[in-house]
């Protein structure tokens, strides 16, 4: 599956970015870029070194990871970092 969109490169960062924090989810990923977690993997996958991939995967897989909603403590109930409100262009942090 290859990407179909293309992205400028601080959109790339921020999805990166998102990606690797454990307490944003993939859905956060998705509405806000419209990205599967597939596309996301091929997106980290093209962008990072291997090993930096590997890394990612192995802590994504693992179960110290929340990136899937159903996995989450409950006690969490946002998915934007603390310091997500001040990046400019944020779909999110407007609404």
């Amino acid at each position: 599956m290859a990407l179909q969109q293309t992205f400028e490169e601080k959109d790339i960062d921020r999805i990166i970015e998102m990606a690797w924090e454990d307490r944003t989810p993939f859905e956060a990923i998705s509405t806000q870029f419209g990205l599967s977690e597939q596309a996301v993997i091929e997106l980290m996958r093209k962008e990072l070194k291997r090993s930096s991939f590997n890394l990612w995967r192995k802590r994504v897989n693992s179960g110290i990871s929340q990136k899937h909603l159903f996995k989450r403590n409950p006690e969490i109930n946002r998915f934007k970092c603390s310091r997500q409100r001040v990046i400019s262009l944020n779909k999110i942090s407007k609404r």
